[in-house]
């Protein structure tokens, strides 16, 4: 199958058609104001030597001769050869030549036009005459009363105006054929770039090319955004507006979140971004051809309902390993327990069975009274636990208070959880007594969550940047997007988040979340 022509090959030949085309019309063109000015210039010349002549003394006194021919020959040939022209003819008013080139022709009546020479006038005109075709200036010859005596024709043949045409005729093609060349070279090099640019493929390639990118790009499960070099949106599918609430036709402007993700210079591989009211997972690449950086990918994901799993999945998991260690712990006591029984130590046995049992039974009674939202309650208790494990003491602030309706689970658990994750880990490796303390309060049209803890504390720079995504104090991969999370959520309830120095030692952390209407 013969392969059809590239859109570059095709605009070579049309470039190339109608610059030819265009040279031709302009080379005519020069070519007819050449030779009209090549007659204008004859015709010019042919009657300023006419006047010359006409106005000669000589002339005229010879006119009153006898034999007229004899001084007026020699004149005429002399002046016609000095002056280029190809015939000068003196007359008498009824027509016989004096003179002529073609002696055999001297006596014999003019042939052309001299009804407006004897009139007084000067009669220029194109005529067939003994030399052939020819442009003649006529112009009458005075006495010194203004009488007419004699007629005097100049004139010069279309053959020699011709001639004169063609010596013109190598410039005219050496710039006819410089200007193709031209044009040639410059259609070559766009046609190569265009080439270059569109890959060698012919127009139904790159519609077809279109329509299966334009299908695939709208088909695709995942969000799509394509940003250009200046950060403006080149390209974006119905997942990607629908993920981040853009408009479903016209300009899509990024959110906050996602437009920071812009300046990151290295590549991203599903990085958590709160953006509006969803959880998004974002990889970010830049697009290179041939070195250059085109923009910009990024491919976002929905992880809202995930990461709302996964935060309960993680209450409950941390809820049951807790349990299994209090079980592992209850078997030990209870084996105590019975050996003290043995031992007849009764009284003993009964007050070591029943202190651990007080403790987390007012632990639970704690949080569950002072919170009422399950899930947020769910997440203390293992959060306790898992402190317990790590020899860290976490306790609920006694003012906690939360009406389980103030604000969506998902919310409460990103900031309680990773504000409490955090102060976990900076307690985990300082000294006794490491301690983190919790508090969660509805304050009439907001919600409180403020976490405090025994640790190393923060600087004035770290606490400035602690929200910063990416940021952390430990350093590996994957760090630096609990606080992050929760200055996202807290921005999009326009609420506030800060880091203060706890007394002592240790930080805290509090979080504002104003209670929508």
């Amino acid at each position: 199958m013969t392969r059809r022509w590239s859109i570059a090959r095709q605009l070579f030949a049309l470039q190339a058609l109608v610059v030819t085309l265009l040279v031709a019309v302009c080379t005519i063109g020069a070519v007819l104001l050449a030779r009209r000015d090549a007659r204008n210039a004859a015709i010019g010349e042919v009657t300023a030597v006419a006047e010359t002549i006409a106005h000669t003394p000589a002339v005229i006194g010879a006119l009153g001769a006898a034999d007229p021919t004899r001084v007026l020959q020699p004149y005429a040939e002399t002046t016609r050869l000095a002056t280029g022209t190809d015939f000068i003819v003196v007359m008498a008013p009824d027509r016989t030549r004096y003179t002529h080139p073609s002696p055999d022709l001297i006596g014999r009546p003019f042939a052309g036009t001299v009804a407006g020479a004897l009139a007084g006038g000067t009669v220029v005109e194109e005529y067939h005459g003994s030399l052939g075709d020819s442009w003649r200036a006529v112009v009458p010859i005075r006495a010194q009363t203004g009488t007419i005596v004699g007629l005097v024709a100049v004139g010069i043949t279309t053959a020699a105006i011709n001639r004169a045409l063609m010596a013109q005729f190598p410039a005219v093609a050496a710039g006819t054929g410089a200007a193709l060349l031209l044009a040639a070279a410059g259609s070559g090099l766009l046609s190569r770039r265009l080439r270059r640019q569109t890959h060698g493929l012919g127009p139904a390639e790159m519609t077809r090319m279109y329509e299966y990118y334009d299908a695939v790009l709208h088909a695709v499960r995942e969000g799509l955004v394509v940003v250009g070099r200046d950060g403006r949106v080149e390209l974006i599918n119905d997942e990607a507006r629908r993920l981040l609430g853009a408009p479903a036709a016209g300009p899509a402007d990024l959110p906050a979140e996602v437009a920071g993700l812009i300046a990151e210079r290295h590549p991203m591989v599903d990085e958590p971004v709160l953006a509006g009211e969803r959880i998004l997972v974002v990889s970010r690449r830049e697009t290179r051809f041939e070195g250059r950086t085109l923009g910009t990918v990024l491919t976002l994901r929905d992880h809202t309902e995930l990461r709302q799993l996964t935060g309960e999945l993680d209450s409950v998991r941390g809820l049951t390993e807790a349990l299994r260690a209090q079980a592992h712990e209850a078997a030990n006591r209870l084996h105590t327990v019975l050996t003290l029984v043995e031992l007849g130590q009764p009284e003993e046995a009964v007050r070591l069975g029943t202190e651990e049992l007080a403790l987390a039974q007012q632990l639970t009674d704690q949080v569950v009274g002072a919170v009422r939202e399950p899930a947020l309650a769910a997440l203390l208790l293992g959060k306790s636990a898992q402190a317990g494990e790590r020899g860290i003491e976490l306790t609920v602030d006694p003012a906690s208070h939360l009406d389980g309706s103030a604000l969506p689970s998902r919310d409460l658990l990103t900031v309680a959880g990773n504000l409490i994750d955090n102060a976990l880990e900076a307690v985990t490796a300082g000294p006794a007594p490491r301690r983190v303390r919790v508090l969660v309060r509805q304050d009439g049209d907001e919600v409180l969550v403020q976490v405090s803890d025994t640790g190393p504390g923060l600087t004035a720079d770290q606490a400035a940047a602690a929200f910063r995504r990416g940021w952390s104090t430990k350093p590996g991969p994957g760090r630096g997007v609990g606080l992050s999370l929760v200055r996202q959520v807290a921005e999009r309830y326009g609420g506030s988040y800060r880091i203060d120095q706890a007394t002592g030692h240790g930080a805290v952390l509090t979080v504002r979340l104003p209670v929508p209407a």
